[in-house]
């Protein structure tokens, strides 16, 4: 079985994008992105996997990307942004997206049908209303957690759901003051 694996980057408190659902004010250099890049190739876009000479590399960790509707459509977004793994947009009511993305309205029967299959893990990247929904189902949690306070925006789980427990497996933290920290459920 697969593992679905929420890893987002977020502010010290609990945001992951600002309220207009951009992600500006996160750091997108220093030896945290090296991190990333080394560590978790398969979670970048199709266009900086081209730029940096990783897209003939076969994908390690994921082979799956699923996200909200506000995630697919992040203001300058592209119409397939992972065109190197499957993806799945989470929507009732999106329509008009090209033919190697998924659009599913049931994200639990979606996601449980995703984990059955066999294959690489499955990335969840987010909205916080979708983490919410999926936490039953979510394995793992790696929360790069960046030196900034945003105030408010788009919460890292948004919306009601039982207390799950997650277990601390590795932490990590850069020069730049990016931590990352990764937990498993308990």
């Amino acid at each position: 079985m697969r593992n679905l694996t929420y890893m987002v980057a977020m502010s010290l408190d609990g945001f992951i994008a600002a309220p207009d659902g951009t992600y500006n004010d996160f750091l997108f250099e220093g030896d945290h992105m090296t991190a990333l890049f080394e560590e978790y190739p398969d979670a970048l876009p199709t266009v900086a996997r081209q730029a940096l000479g990783l897209d003939e590399k076969p994908n390690r960790t994921f082979d799956t990307v699923v996200m909200g509707r506000a995630t697919y459509e992040v203001p300058g977004g592209l119409p397939s942004p992972y065109a190197h793994l499957r993806q799945y947009v989470v929507s009732s009511t999106l329509t008009g997206a090209p033919e190697d993305v998924t659009v599913v309205a049931d994200a639990l029967s979606a996601v449980r049908a995703l984990k059955a299959e066999s294959g690489l893990d499955i990335w969840l990247c987010g909205g916080g209303k979708l983490a919410a929904a999926l936490v039953p189902e979510i394995d793992r949690l790696i929360l790069k957690v960046h030196p900034i306070v945003l105030g408010r925006g788009v919460p890292l789980f948004d919306g009601e759901f039982p207390a799950q427990r997650f277990a601390k497996v590795e932490s990590r933290v850069f020069a730049t003051g990016v931590t990352f920290a990764t937990y498993s459920r308990s």
